[in-house]
């Protein structure tokens, strides 16, 4: 199976309309070199600019939707299509993820369960989700995460009872905190034995120097591919099959004793 990480940075000169037109085409490109495409986080309106939060949400089949459908469409991949901020019909704002088949068909949607922010920004001025989502591929079954979430192994041990063989984290991680991310990517591979996909952002939003350095981790915790600080489309190759033989050869998560309620769909 091959993933493209389309680790782009959120250019504040370019309204939201040019950066969707901008993902499409590097979503489109992908056609025939991979079989999963993932954006990162908020790359709408940038994960750190709590200020256009309320300006640019939209509904769940909003613009970006309707954006990221064709593009997978035309691309004829399965496309997470990162997360965008969704505004419900109760004018409750979320970060919500849109997962999308080759087909351009809406696989999936998932708001994020942990907030960043203690006290301020998203964590303030969005809601919670409270469902641990999946989703079926004919090679292997995803798991969805967003960005904070790596830091909460509860919601990864949820989705490995749901069926998880493959997570899919997009992010809006900064640079301070940059040896974090390799580390929980790494982690929550080899406690769940489950490959790691993780998609960050490039460039700096609302001041915020961005990680950038995507990430793909097998059920081993080995690295099989990372990119660079900059805007990067990074492509790996891997054998899903290899969770079932992981999970086989070193079968750690049946020694489980302690079980974490967590809700789901």
């Amino acid at each position: 199976m091959r993933a493209s990480l389309i680790q782009i940075a959120v250019n504040e000169d370019e309204s939201v309309e040019a950066r969707r037109r901008r993902a499409a085409s590097l979503v489109r490109d992908r056609a025939g070199a991979a079989d999963l495409v993932v954006l990162p986080e908020l790359w709408t309106t940038g994960a750190f600019a709590f200020e256009e939060f309320g300006t640019a949400a939209e509904p769940l089949r909003g613009p970006t939707h309707e954006a990221m459908a064709k593009a997978a469409s035309d691309a004829g991949v399965w496309l997470h299509a990162g997360s965008v901020p969704e505004r419900d019909r109760d004018g409750t704002l979320y970060n919500t993820s849109l997962v999308f088949s080759p087909d351009g068909d809406l696989a999936a949607a998932y708001r994020k369960i942990h907030r960043f922010g203690f006290d301020k920004g998203e964590a303030v001025l969005m809601g919670a989700g409270r469902d641990l989502v999946t989703v079926r591929l004919p090679e292997t079954t995803l798991g969805v995460a967003t960005c904070y979430d790596l830091r909460f192994p509860e919601l990864f041990r949820g989705l490995v009872d749901a069926g998880a063989e493959t997570f899919v984290v997009p992010a809006g991680w900064p640079e301070r905190r940059r040896s974090h991310w390799t580390l929980l990517a790494q982690a929550r591979a080899v406690e769940n034995q489950a490959f790691v996909l993780a998609c960050a952002t490039a460039g700096t939003h609302a001041g915020v120097p961005q990680a950038g350095h995507s990430i793909v981790v097998d059920p081993w915790g080995e690295v099989l591919a990372q990119a660079g600080a900059d805007e990067e489309v990074l492509t790996v190759e891997f054998d899903p099959a290899k969770v079932a033989r992981t999970r086989e050869q070193f079968p750690a998560l049946k020694d489980r004793v302690l079980g974490v309620e967590v809700p789901r769909r």
